[in-house]
């Protein structure tokens, strides 16, 4: 498990931030998935306030069979900066193929949009505001609120997880070695019913 972590920081100060609510729209890669029920856990204890745009989601697929998938996390301000805001969202490895040479892949996650929505009107928000998109308003509301998407400037260019897979060489080895395990305990477990167990006719 690997944490995305966001912070936004308003290079500009803007007077009563108290009014604005930040919204970080996060596409997931295929190789990463997002659990929707450890996600209502950490709502209930307050540590994140995300959720998932589609509801039809598996999180037991395979890399190669997966799409991508948008995941909405309603910002909190950070106590240490009066003008900034901060976002948390833990993430999960797929089952990736194994590869014929390299035991690694990686995975890069694209920056997010950033949706901004103020209870007032702020001059300069119209210089930073490309569009507006409908969202709700907040995670345990159905309004629908007008969010400003925001231009910004990332810290870093995206962010790149690498990920260890099994080697195609290795195969008939694991394979091998499954079965023989396998084999094994079925034998075990045959071998304690016979003795241990009670039949009767």
């Amino acid at each position: 498990m690997e944490d995305l972590q966001t912070k936004v920081k308003f290079g500009e100060s803007i007077e009563d931030l108290q009014t604005c609510r930040i919204l970080i729209k996060q596409t997931i890669p295929s190789g990463l998935f997002v659990d929707p029920y450890e996600l209502a856990s950490l709502q209930v204890r307050s540590i994140t306030e995300a959720v998932m745009v589609a509801e039809n989601f598996n999180i037991e697929a395979p890399n190669y069979l997966s799409n991508e998938s948008e995941v909405l996390i309603y910002a909190t301000q950070d106590p240490q900066c009066i003008d900034c805001f901060q976002a948390f969202l833990p993430v999960h490895y797929r089952y990736h193929q194994p590869h014929s040479k390299d035991g690694e892949t990686f995975i890069v996650v694209n920056n997010p949009d950033l949706l901004m929505y103020c209870d007032q009107e702020f001059p300069i928000l119209k210089c930073w505001s490309q569009s507006k998109v409908a969202a709700p308003c907040a995670l345990k509301t159905k309004d629908i609120c007008q969010w400003n998407i925001m231009k910004y400037k990332p810290v870093n260019n995206n962010v790149t997880f690498y990920v260890p897979v099994g080697l195609t060489i290795h195969t008939p080895l694991v394979c091998s070695v499954t079965l023989l395990i396998t084999i094994l305990c079925s034998t075990l477990i045959l071998i304690a019913v016979f003795k241990y167990g009670h039949f009767s006719l």
